[in-house]
């Protein structure tokens, strides 16, 4: 679990982790443990002090998220109303 580190060392540690495999902060969250408040005050304040060029790199992905989090959610809702509509 991340949340028993020091915050400069997590925050390094998730913002790696989600331009790596362009995560979501949900997914990270659920990934190492910690809330999406946690993982998204991380990448978003204190990695801005501790390394600028992930910070950036950062602040990239999550707009890119941001756009296409209504294309994510669509096809939640469709997954879930294809599973209460299946033959048993």
């Amino acid at each position: 679990m991340v949340s028993d580190w020091g915050g400069r060392e997590r925050c390094v540690i998730l913002g790696e982790y989600l331009v790596d495999h362009q995560a979501t902060v949900r997914s990270a969250a659920r990934v190492f443990g910690i809330s999406k408040s946690t993982v998204h005050k991380d990448v978003t304040q204190t990695l801005k002090s501790v390394n600028k060029s992930l910070y950036i790199d950062v602040q990239k992905l999550l707009c890119k998220n941001k756009q296409e989090r209504h294309l994510r959610g669509g096809e939640a809702t469709r997954l879930k109303y294809s599973e209460l509509h299946r033959e048993p």
